[in-house]
């Protein structure tokens, strides 16, 4: 099974940017789609994006043209690239694992990803002032 941990979280201005990465082990990667997912108090854990195996991503409406999901295999790694950064993004985000290489593996990671059998530990995101 494959083990998933996140980093790169932190405190940035609103408008401002930060990478987030996740760092896989166990399983080679490129067989796995990866989402991103993200938890604010209060309120559901939701899907922020999510990448297959052959390199196809899909994104949150409320993110689109503000971040962008990669991968390098080679690495293990998955990234997040947050730009723009609103107070509303503040969370903490998470990676998660699937098995799959289509985009149909990234089925799901919009409410919450039930189906993602993998998972890290987190890491924190604050915008503000």
């Amino acid at each position: 099974q494959v083990q998933l941990v996140e980093s790169g979280g932190g405190l940035v201005q609103p408008g401002g940017s930060l990478r987030l990465s996740c760092a896989a082990s166990g399983a080679t990667l490129d067989n796995f789609a990866i989402g991103w997912f993200r938890q604010a108090p209060g309120k559901e854990r939701e899907g922020v994006s999510c990448i297959s195996g052959s390199r196809l991503a899909d994104y949150r409406k409320s993110v689109t043209d503000r971040f962008t999901i990669s991968r390098d295999d080679a690495q293990s790694t998955v990234y997040l690239l947050l730009d723009s950064l609103k107070p509303e993004d503040t969370a903490v985000y998470y990676c998660a694992a699937r098995p799959g290489r289509t985009l149909l593996s990234c089925g799901g990671y919009l409410t919450g990803g039930t189906e993602f059998s993998s998972w890290g530990q987190g890491t924190q995101v604050t915008v503000s002032s």
